[in-house]
């Protein structure tokens, strides 16, 4: 019984939807996330621009 509901690749179609339904979840976390960065940015530009400073200075500094 359980062989009619997998899928091509040997997963069951309730894996599938929960993956999906997972990718969705996360996708928008990203959005929200992304959203909330550039809110943060706008609200306090000085302490934004440290943090880019701070990072481009740890991009210098990196090493391969």
């Amino acid at each position: 019984m359980e062989r009619a509901l997998e899928g091509p690749d040997g997963e069951s179609a309730g894996e599938v939807g929960e993956d999906a339904e997972r990718r969705r979840r996360r996708a928008q976390f990203l959005r929200e996330l992304n959203e909330a960065k550039a809110l943060r940015e706008r609200v306090q530009p000085r302490r934004a621009r440290a943090a880019r400073m701070r990072q481009q200075m740890r991009m210098r500094t990196f090493r391969w």
